[in-house]
Order: C-alpha cells, then structure tokens, then sequence
C-alpha cells in the first residue's frame, strides 16, 4: 500500500507543478500568494508548483518510510502516543 500512494502522491506533485498555469486559469489567482510570493514569477503559479514539491517530498517520505521522523515529534500535539 506504501507503494502505491507514494506513486499516487508523486503523480499528484507532478501534475500540481506541471500545470499550474491551467490550475490558475481555472480557478483565478490566489490573493495571498500573489501578495507574499512575488519572486519575479507571478505568486499563485509559485504556490502550485510548491505544493507540488511538497506533495512529492513527502510521498518519497511516506514511499520509503521516512515519514515517522517529521510526523513523530509532532504526534503528542494531536493526542498521538507520547514518546518515551
């Protein structure tokens, strides 16, 4: 199953960098990003393509079972096991 979403979750990161000119045509730009990520590239077309660098950096986590490593720390905040 591991393997299957990570490929799924990478697919998905590809797909959010690859078009992330037609995402911003279909659904208009996004005013925050336009706003704070002014790099010389338009804002909404930065955040696509980061959340897509993010989709795929995590689907390689989660493929190869790094994931625990970012999530374990985090998981006493959300009522997950407390380390011991």
């Amino acid at each position: 199953m591991h393997i299957f979403s990570g490929i799924i979750g990478m697919i998905v990161g590809f797909l959010l960098i690859r078009y992330s000119i037609a995402l911003t045509d279909m659904f208009g730009k996004i005013d925050w990003a336009e706003a704070h990520l002014k790099g010389g590239l338009a804002g909404t077309y930065t955040l696509y393509r980061i959340v897509g660098l993010v989709f795929i950096i995590l689907s390689l986590l989660y493929l190869f079972g790094g994931l625990g490593f970012i999530i374990g720390p985090l998981a006493p905040l959300f009522g997950g096991a407390a380390p011991q």
